[in-house]
């Protein structure tokens, strides 16, 4: 498993993620920036995502929902506040509509993804940052801790398979 450790931070609003790939930063990278390859990882296993927007520029959108079993859809959007190719992206974070329109449930998240080389591999830092101590509450009962778990375990997967590209 990629990801070496996950800690939920009621005091900084925060949940932390940190995992390591047996890849290039410019190669993890690609797995943000290309939708196709984002749309592979993005959720659990359990709950595949389809990226239908992606605007990948500072200011840009990008709208996606996830397939439970069920065939049930749940919406999501972000918006990028800081792109800086291929170190840090920051986006903003939330639930939307069946049409891709935020819908404030669940109040909006801040997302920070750092990606450090270390030699030929990369770490790879996700720092969620939250609106309240209840809306942290909320999103980990949700499942989301174990949910983002699992989600980025399927990158190792995608990388081997872009091994040479």
């Amino acid at each position: 498993m990629t990801v070496i450790s996950t800690d939920k931070n009621p005091e900084a609003l925060s949940l932390t993620l940190v995992a390591e790939f047996d890849a290039g930063v410019e190669r993890v990278w690609q797995l943000f920036e290309d939708p196709r390859r984002l749309e592979r990882w993005w959720g659990p296993p359990a709950y595949p995502a389809t990226f239908y927007k992606h605007d990948f520029v500072p200011g840009g959108r990008a709208s996606y929902y996830m397939t439970g079993p069920g065939g049930d859809k749940a919406h999501g959007w972000w918006e990028f506040t800081s792109i800086e190719s291929p170190r840090e992206l920051q986006f903003d974070d939330g639930f939307a509509d069946s049409d891709g329109n935020p819908t404030g449930e669940f109040g909006i998240s801040h997302a920070t993804v750092t990606l450090e080389p270390l030699g030929e591999r990369t770490r790879m830092t996700m720092l969620s940052t939250f609106e309240s101590e209840e809306q942290l509450e909320q999103m980990m009962q949700m499942g989301m801790e174990e949910g983002l778990k699992e989600a980025v375990g399927q990158m190792d997967g995608i990388l081997a398979e872009h091994a040479n590209a």
